[in-house]
């Protein structure tokens, strides 16, 4: 949904250069959205909306999160005063035939999945001229990940009753002929923070309606999830089984079982599909957890066990037997890390901003000016397109809505000042080590060459609070890959410069397509552009 694909081509070689290079196994073929151009702010996308004017029924309050299309807002109705949650999704950014038929699909499957503790509910919908609004049922207890590191006391039954509620999603999803083909941690919220709060699978955008043995070709998900039939185009329903199955390796370890710093080492980690059992805590964890694990995992779709034979797992079913002694600290410090990983290079970009000489900047700001030819202070699509045109990039529509989407941080369909220069500098950053250096001695408080435990705690106690002992130990542990209890430069450059995050991995994997174009305008000289804008 909203994908874009890359390579301006200002000579006929550099074409058939770019054409003789490896297709990433990630990439989608965004071939049904090619040429498509943009539909008009008065198009209709529902076909029976609950109504025009949403504001005539609720209430929209304060903002709960944001995505690539839109954002979701706390939602009170004002004759009974319930609250619900409305994701609004812009117009604007429905630039395609396919992202139009993504709405009209996610909506028909919410509509169509019976009411299910375990899935979010649709209320309403409402739709005007310049969004469609999403009235759904309110999830506010925080994602999966967070409330297993906040318990404190976490343990492989913990993880079974997990595991048998994504499953039981599962299993409702198939038998009503839906593939979900996006589960991910991220994708299931706990409905409020009691203790015995349910939890709920909220997001079905790159869901589909199926029917027996039909296969599908369409490369869509998150890397880390994705199962090996994926990436060879030619899969069904048996991928969110094993999606399921990565979710409960990362529930007992705290890890990804397949993992790499590209995400084409990723894929051939999948394709090899060799399961670690070794790592800490596996030894401790009880031999019908691991069978579960690799009759989940296992790379032949017609071997693989479906959700009702997993449900039917001796481990799922004596769920409540399942040993309750604690994993481990490091578990759950690995678990929290991947929610704050980002932040320490999130960090660091930013003191690399500030660290722009007035050059760099005075240039950042002459193309903006360039582009804004209406002088509002904002860079629109239309602008955004003329301007790569005069600077020599025949950038196809499509790709520039890519550039659009990625910087675009506020939802608001345009680019003001700060999100151009948010992405201006990433690849900069990337491709000069001078940068890096003082981005380095920004947490090398003490000059002694390395980032130490205490000065990694003290530079990231704004964004993780006082009590962060377990997280920080756990990115030094990542990050410090001769294991000497400290980040050299070397080590921080890795990082920085490595792929991508799997918990941040976008939607059809438009964002490393973005990465091409933004490093080939990079390399001509005629922009700064990156794929870590948000």
């Amino acid at each position: 949904m909203g994908n874009c694909c890359a390579s301006p081509g200002n000579s006929e070689g550099k074409k058939k250069k770019r054409k003789a290079k490896k297709q990433n196994p990630f990439s989608a073929d965004f071939q049904t959205n090619k040429g498509s151009g943009a539909p008009g702010s008065k198009f209709a996308v529902l076909s029976n909306a609950t109504g025009h004017d949403i504001e005539s029924r609720y209430e929209l309050g304060r903002e709960l999160g944001r995505g690539e299309f839109g954002i979701t807002y706390l939602c009170t109705d004002r004759a009974t005063q319930e609250v619900f949650a409305c994701k609004c999704i812009s117009k604007k950014k429905l630039r395609t035939p396919v992202d139009v038929e993504d709405v009209r699909r996610e909506v028909a499957i919410m509509k169509h999945l019976p009411k299910h503790p375990n899935i979010v509910s649709l209320k309403d919908t409402y739709e005007d001229d310049n969004a469609v609004h999403l009235v759904m049922e309110l999830c506010e207890g925080g994602e999966l990940f967070d409330r297993i590191v906040a318990r404190g006391h976490y343990t492989e039954r913990a993880a079974a009753v997990v595991t048998r509620t994504i499953v039981e999603v599962v299993q409702l999803c198939h038998k009503y002929g839906v593939m979900h083909r996006d589960l991910k941690p991220e994708n299931f919220l706990f409905a409020n923070k009691k203790e015995a709060a349910p939890l709920k699978a909220i997001d079905f955008g790159l869901s589909v309606f199926f029917k027996p043995g039909e296969q599908f070709s369409e490369i869509v998900g998150s890397p880390y999830y994705m199962a090996p039939e994926v990436l060879k185009r030619n899969y069904g329903p048996e991928v969110d089984v094993w999606s399921a199955g990565v979710i409960l390796y990362i529930l007992l370890c705290g890890v990804p079982p397949f993992w790499a710093e590209t995400e084409q080492g990723v894929a051939q980690a999948i394709i090899r599909c060799i399961i670690d059992f070794k790592r800490d805590p596996w030894p401790k964890v009880s031999d019908n957890a691991k069978d579960l694990v690799k009759r989940m995992l296992d790379p032949d779709p017609k071997r693989r066990l479906t959700a009702q034979e997993v449900l039917d797992h001796p481990w799922l079913q004596n769920a409540k037997k399942a040993p309750n002694v604690p994993l481990g600290e490091t578990v759950r410090a690995r678990l929290k890390q991947f929610s704050v990983m980002s932040k320490f290079k999130k960090k660091a970009l930013r003191v690399i901003a500030e660290h722009l000489s007035v050059e760099e900047v005075a240039g950042i700001k002459e193309t903006f000016d360039m582009m804004d030819s209406n002088k509002k202070g904002r860079i629109t699509f239309e602008e955004l397109k003329v301007g790569l045109h005069k600077i020599g990039h025949q950038v196809p529509d499509s790709d520039v809505q890519m550039l659009m989407e990625a910087a675009d941080a506020d939802g608001s369909g345009t680019l003001d000042y700060g999100e151009f220069v948010a992405i201006s500098i990433h690849l900069k950053k990337i491709g000069n080590d001078e940068h890096l250096h003082k981005a380095f001695s920004y947490f090398d408080q003490n000059k002694s060459g390395y980032i130490e435990i205490e000065e990694l705690r003290d530079a990231l106690v704004d964004d993780l609070g006082p009590d962060n002992d377990e997280v920080v130990n756990s990115i030094v542990r990542d990050v410090d890959t001769d294991k000497d209890g400290r980040i050299s430069y070397e080590e921080f450059a890795t990082m920085m410069k490595a792929g991508t995050d799997w918990r941040k991995a976008s939607r059809q994997y438009s964002r490393e397509r973005f990465t091409s174009l933004s490093l080939k305008l990079f390399q001509d000289g005629s922009l700064q552009l990156t794929n870590e804008a948000r």
